[in-house]
């Protein structure tokens, strides 16, 4: 699996565990609600400034959220 698709399933089903909207995360961290699914979807490519601030309105180290990540396989 692409990079980009396992940051977008991580973000998603983060947000969703804490019950925070599509819309509320991406509006907090100042990025469009389409281009927020874009990313979630793995269509588009996140830059790490814009990771550490979805990572912290998640309440998730950068460290920990890569660690998420690292335990699934290809």
């Amino acid at each position: 699996m692409e990079l980009s698709k396992k940051i977008g399933i991580a973000i998603s089903q983060i947000r969703k565990s804490k019950n925070i909207s599509q819309e509320d995360l991406a509006y907090t961290c100042g990025i469009a609600r389409s281009y927020f699914g874009s990313i979630e979807r793995g269509e588009k490519r996140i830059s790490v400034i814009y990771l550490k601030k979805i990572t912290d309105k998640l309440e998730i180290t950068l460290s920990d959220f890569f660690k998420i990540i690292e335990k699934w396989q290809d």
